[in-house]
């Protein structure tokens, strides 16, 4: 699977909801293949869109090594103590910035199978993966919850590096193009 980009737009996009009857084998193994994506970039969470899908759900493997699958999750309590680590992203490859978010959070979410579970009272790495996949479901990353120069330079630096892709993809296909055209223009010559 492609992961999105900064700068693509389901990035920014509210994530709509997951209807009871989408949840199947053919979205359970769209699980796997998220999982298998997250792990193979080195993530320790992904979210639908990252993955281009505009939906609310994301998968996650936290220090205890359990496979998670959250669907339509609400964060329904937080601590009020909070702490600061530095977080990256697998949308924001190459960018790590210290993020303040509360130590524990209670979440409420569907399973794989469309089961309603509670995790109470998530502390650690787990709370903060279930924080910053649940912002991707919101349209909010990490860089917005963190230093303004910060963010606005690694949005510059993804706009620079996004024209210099699109100008190589340009040029690559006006040589093709032109490489078509001379084999083409000499077919018929032959063929004349």
């Amino acid at each position: 699977m492609r992961i999105t980009k900064l700068g693509e737009e389901v990035l920014r996009q509210k994530c709509e909801p997951v209807k009871p009857e989408e949840i199947n084998d053919e979205m359970r193994s769209l699980f796997e293949e998220m999982f298998e994506t997250m792990i193979s970039a080195n993530g320790v969470g992904l979210a639908a869109p990252q993955v281009g899908i505009a939906k609310r759900f994301f998968v996650l493997i936290s220090d205890d090594e359990v496979r998670r699958v959250f669907i339509n999750p609400e964060i329904i309590k937080t601590s009020q103590e909070t702490s600061e680590y530095e977080e990256g992203c697998l949308s924001i490859p190459g960018e790590c910035e210290k993020i303040i978010r509360p130590v524990k959070v209670s979440v409420t979410a569907l399973n794989e199978f469309g089961k309603r579970f509670t995790i109470d009272d998530a502390d650690g790495l787990l709370a903060r993966i279930i924080q910053h996949e649940n912002d991707h479901l919101d349209g909010i990353l990490y860089i917005d919850r963190g230093d303004k120069d910060f963010k606005e330079k690694v949005i510059e630096s993804f706009k620079k590096k996004a024209e210099r892709a699109q100008k190589k993809a340009a040029a690559k296909a006006a040589k093709k193009a032109a490489l078509e055209a001379k084999l083409a223009a000499k077919k018929a010559r032959q063929e004349a």
